[in-house]
């Protein structure tokens, strides 16, 4: 829930198995994920504003897809759970670690700056770097903050680290990013809800609920959202 003591303490560089980057370039990226919400990103009912709060990075460097979840399933209860309800990445990456097609996992907790791990507040930061070559893609994960069970993130394929010519992508990414449900608490208006991570008693808490991982455009539960634009900003570039 977006609380210290329930962040994975580590960060990892992920890199592909030799296996899967045989006669293939391999490049290290850099990657940066910035929280560019406001005070004002969050209209509440209330007539309130509030901002929008980003948890830990999970990252997956990947050959075919990373098995985190899948749209239209329910939950398979590998951590997807533990980082859309409270922030904590730590499970996804105990439970993937080995799996068919995953080649490297790791966390990225402690914003640019700080001196312990917490939540990407306002204009700070997560980096990391992975490494991998053409037959590799990268999944991001993190729980947006002011939700009961909401995380961003692409789809399951994830981004290509090469684009259609065979070069290192560099850039602006945040656009293939979507906000998602995970299907396994019940949704009360993003901001104010008292089961959300900055407001509820403990982790785990609110009434639980067995829904497929969707995307929030297609819940239609009532609640209105940020573009995902006005929460994050995700660059990658190759390091010389």
């Amino acid at each position: 829930m977006l609380r210290t003591s329930h962040l994975l303490g580590f960060t990892m560089a992920a890199c592909c198995s030799a296996a899967a980057l045989a006669a293939d370039e391999v490049v290290t990226f850099k990657v940066t994920v910035t929280n560019v919400s406001t005070p004002m990103t969050l209209k509440l009912s209330n007539e309130q504003t509030a901002p929008a709060p980003t948890s830990p990075v999970f990252y997956c460097v990947h050959t075919d897809h990373c098995p985190a979840f899948t749209t239209g399933k329910v939950d398979t209860g590998k951590g997807l759970e533990n980082l859309a309800e409270d922030g904590d990445p730590s499970m996804l990456v105990k439970n993937l670690t080995g799996m068919p097609g995953v080649e490297h996992l790791g966390v990225a907790n402690t914003p640019v700056g700080d001196s312990k791990p917490g939540p990407a507040l306002p204009g700070k930061s997560f980096e990391f770097t992975v490494t991998g070559g053409k037959s590799c893609h990268l999944m991001i994960a993190m729980m947006f903050g002011q939700s009961n069970d909401l995380f961003l993130s692409p789809k399951e394929h994830g981004i290509s680290l090469f684009d259609t010519s065979g070069k290192p992508i560099s850039g602006d990414v945040t656009s293939q990013f979507y906000l998602w449900d995970a299907g396994t608490e019940v949704n009360e208006e993003p901001g104010l809800g008292p089961n959300q991570g900055p407001r509820q008693k403990a982790a785990n808490t609110g009434p639980t609920e067995k829904e497929p991982v969707q995307l929030v455009a297609d819940r239609h539960d009532g609640f209105t959202y940020p573009l995902v634009k006005d929460v994050i900003k995700v660059t990658i570039s190759p390091m010389k």
